[in-house]
């Protein structure tokens, strides 16, 4: 964690239809970022090691209500930028 330079969650402005047990959900999508930079002017995004990730997005799926779908940007900048507007 000491080498990631920025990282945050963004709420996006879509919904997503998906399935909790045995019933249809139509719920918010989450998008998580994490990057590495030395200056901020280029950054790249983190890998994180083995199964960090899909173990993340479950947690949040499970735990938080009113979210259906976890998305991982792996954009560098350029050409995105490292905050989302």
């Amino acid at each position: 964690y000491d080498t990631i330079w920025q990282a945050f969650a963004v709420l996006l402005p879509v919904r997503s239809v998906g399935v909790m047990g045995d019933g249809r959900t139509y719920d918010n999508v989450l998008a998580l970022r994490a990057v590495t930079s030395t200056d901020g002017m280029t950054a790249q995004a983190f890998q994180f090691p083995g199964d960090f990730l899909p173990r993340v997005a479950t947690r949040i799926i499970n735990e938080v209500k009113g979210i259906n779908r976890v998305t991982y940007d792996y954009t560098s900048k350029p050409p995105g930028t490292i905050e989302w507007e």
